[in-house]
């Protein structure tokens, strides 16, 4: 597993920080001190999906497994550089759902992409375990047909839906095109 995070190491950008301040000279440093645990941690803290390529995720996600951790946000995050980002603030309605929605990419509605175009797309909660019925999160949506999504930009509105009525409403705060493609909104 050292080796995995070792190599996952050496794809991050000299220049580049994780949200501790963190280099990727740090990291090694932690390696040393077989801190593995904590190197992987802040190997999931860098931002930057410019540069974080699949091969990025699939090591932390390898080294997550080999210490008996949860690696589901690690494969989130592969899947992330493949199919493009897209982070929404979401409103749910009131009284249009009576079960919270579970945090960890499980819940999968169909969205209104515009046009009355709607496509599927599985939902992360940010920060917080589960959104409750008529609560508001930033949620990160994995398209299943990342095609149909490319034409979104920051402060597009979309809505989701499950089942008459209107389940919710979300407004696009980040979008980024997948790995290798230059499309940043």
């Amino acid at each position: 597993m050292t080796e995995l995070l070792r190599r996952a190491a050496s794809l991050v950008p000299a220049d580049a920080r994780s949200d501790a301040g963190c280099s990727a000279a740090d990291i090694l440093e932690y390696l040393d001190q077989d801190e593995w645990e904590f190197a992987l941690d802040l190997l999931g803290d860098f931002d930057g999906i410019a540069w974080q390529t699949p091969e990025y995720w699939k090591l932390l996600a390898a080294a997550a497994e080999e210490l008996y951790l949860p690696s589901k946000w690690f494969h989130w995050r592969e899947a992330e550089t493949r199919n493009g980002l897209i982070r929404v603030d979401l409103q749910l309605v009131p009284g249009a759902r009576k079960m919270p929605i579970s945090g960890a990419g499980v819940l999968r509605p169909l969205w209104d992409v515009g046009g009355g175009d709607l496509r599927t797309a599985v939902m992360w909660v940010e920060s917080k375990p589960e959104l409750e019925p008529g609560g508001r999160a930033v949620v990160r949506l994995l398209p299943l047909s990342p095609e149909a999504w490319r034409h979104l930009k920051k402060g597009d509105v979309l809505t989701m839906h499950e089942a008459p009525p209107v389940a919710g409403e979300a407004t696009v705060i980040q979008y980024h095109g997948c790995w290798g493609d230059t499309t940043a909104r």
